[in-house]
């Protein structure tokens, strides 16, 4: 039971002391200034009496009297300290205003990046080094891409990127930023009344391509159009030429035997009647007479005089 009892005092005195007494006695170091802890892409400048004692940039856990000596027990009190963000960070300029040599008025959006390289100057050296920073840029790209060809200025990017980036780095790196990438976004005009001409300019010369395409087009088909008529009529006119003979030829042939002359001509003569519009009346060969006068009288009164035909 005693065993038991001591057991049970000692997880006591433990999860106490670890829960409780642990993170009280950290707090108390990291108030007095024992140590500080420095995070990932931070730095963290420590400021005694209006002077700069130590920076630290390393992330992890540092032991402050072996960097800053014994002022570390004061900086906390007596002192302060500011955190820096490192980190790489983003901005975008809109439509900077500049002029092409043609007197063309453009505005250009440049993209770029930066970062703190030298926290001590970043904090003292300018009261606003980020708005200097876009300044900066913004008078480099003014200055450096005015006045360029407007066929330069719409397609060289990366070159007047490079431009503006070796212009603007070696006075920003003196406000402890230093400048990443610069990237020249968009070019565009800045004049409403400029773009809408030189949208109807597009425009009247599509409709100009189109409708020259189109011209093109018609007379190309006119050109096969008239090209097939004519050999078509060629054509038909040789065979308007060569049917006279053809059936000169045949019919000289049928000529040559009676019988089938007579019979080809009783066809013609047939066919004849049937194309025709005349009502035929078959009446058998016994049937004159009366029949015939009948059949006559009721033509007529049905509005068609044609004779019959006996069969």
């Amino acid at each position: 039971m005693d065993a038991l009892t001591h057991f049970l005092l000692t997880a006591a005195i433990t999860f106490i002391g670890c829960s409780i007494a642990m993170p009280l006695i950290l707090w108390l170091g990291r108030i007095i200034g024992l140590y500080a802890v420095v995070q990932e892409r931070r730095s963290q400048v420590y400021i005694l009496f209006g002077k700069v004692i130590g920076t630290i940039d390393e992330p992890g856990l540092h032991f402050l009297p072996a960097k800053l000596g014994l002022s570390a027990l004061l900086v906390n009190w007596l002192g302060k300290c500011q955190t820096v963000d490192l980190r790489l960070d983003q901005t975008y300029l809109r439509s900077q205003a500049v002029n092409s040599e043609e007197g063309a008025p453009m505005g250009i959006g440049i993209w770029y990046e930066m970062f703190v390289s030298d926290p001590v100057a970043f904090l003292f050296k300018n009261t606003d080094p980020r708005g200097s920073l876009s300044a900066n840029v913004s008078n480099s790209t003014v200055r450096c891409l005015s006045n360029l060809p407007l066929a330069k200025m719409l397609i060289d990017r990366h070159i007047m990127s490079d431009t503006v980036r070796s212009e603007v780095t070696p006075k920003s790196h003196d406000w402890g930023f230093k400048l990443g990438s610069v990237y020249i976004r968009k070019v565009h005009f800045r004049d409403a009344m400029m773009i809408k001409q030189i949208e109807s300019k597009v425009v009247n010369r599509l409709r100009q391509v189109t409708s020259a395409i189109k011209q093109d087009g018609a007379n190309q088909v006119s050109v096969i159009t008239s090209t097939a008529e004519k050999t078509a009529a060629v054509e038909l006119a040789k065979a308007a030429a060569v049917r006279p003979e053809i059936v000169g030829n045949a019919l000289r042939d049928i000529s040559n035997d009676p019988d089938v002359a007579q019979a080809v001509f009783d066809v013609l003569e047939a066919q004849k009647i049937v194309n025709g519009k005349a009502t035929v009346t078959l009446m058998p060969a016994s049937g004159g007479g009366l029949l015939a006068d009948l059949l006559a009288a009721q033509q007529t009164r049905g509005g068609a005089t044609p004779p019959p035909v006996k069969g």
